[in-house]
């Protein structure tokens, strides 16, 4: 139950995913001043080593509360993280790729919302950015302006007048900013985790479309990514 004290205290739920850019928001939420509960999803993705990210994440920004939840999407499959599908390695397209996993992020921001009406917060931060408008629809700003609606009409706090903020701060940043904006904030590139398949001695493919976005980023922003790349 939260207490008088409680309700003085300006929380946000980050889903906190282990990535660079679930990273970055994270940290962004923390300068504004938020008492971070952050949300990790389990959801059976082939690159479980990003949930190691989002512990060590979790753990070097003091965030308050830390839930790792199991949901197993590998059940549905339909994606490359979550089933016997090749990731692709031969360069980003433009159309939406095998690793888009079904209704990810409406899914994911369903159980945020839920753990956010619990906590006690109102303010979600989410690590959606311009990069992924053309290979994830459910990356789109006009994605998650309707999803904030859809979450005031669904929950006892909408009902009251208390609807949450859906933040996207690296919405319309390039992955190149967002280097900038991990460093300006003094974060670690490699407490996070970007690859979706890893080699088999534990580094980073390369190769993968996030692993090339990442890589690209970094060195756009002329920036040191200290991550260990295969290749």
């Amino acid at each position: 139950m939260i207490s008088e004290t409680d309700d003085a205290v300006k929380r946000a739920v980050v889903l906190l995913s282990g990535g660079l850019d679930s990273m970055v928001s994270a940290a962004l939420a923390r300068e504004q001043g938020f008492a971070i509960h952050a949300l990790t999803i389990d959801y059976g993705q082939r690159h479980l080593r990003e949930l190691q990210s989002a512990e060590t994440i979790a753990a070097k920004l003091g965030v308050d509360r830390h839930v790792v939840l199991p949901l197993d999407l590998r059940r549905f499959g339909g994606s490359a993280l979550t089933d016997d599908i090749e990731v692709p390695k031969d360069g980003v397209g433009e159309e939406i790729p095998v690793t888009y996993v079904p209704a990810r992020n409406l899914v994911f921001l369903a159980l945020t919302v839920g753990f956010a009406e619990a906590s006690g917060a109102r303010d979600i931060f989410i690590g959606v950015n311009a990069l992924d408008y053309s290979g994830y629809p459910d990356c789109r700003p006009e994605f998650i302006a309707s999803f904030a609606e859809t979450a005031r009409l669904g929950t006892k706090a909408g009902a009251e007048g208390q609807p949450f903020r859906i933040n996207a701060p690296l919405q319309h940043m390039t992955k190149a900013d967002i280097a900038r904006e991990c460093a300006r904030l003094g974060l670690d590139p490699a407490w996070s985790w970007s690859c979706y398949d890893p080699a088999p001695d534990g580094k980073a493919c390369g190769l993968c479309d996030s692993c090339r976005l990442r890589r690209k980023g970094f060195a756009e922003a002329d920036i040191t990514d200290n991550t260990n790349y295969a290749a």
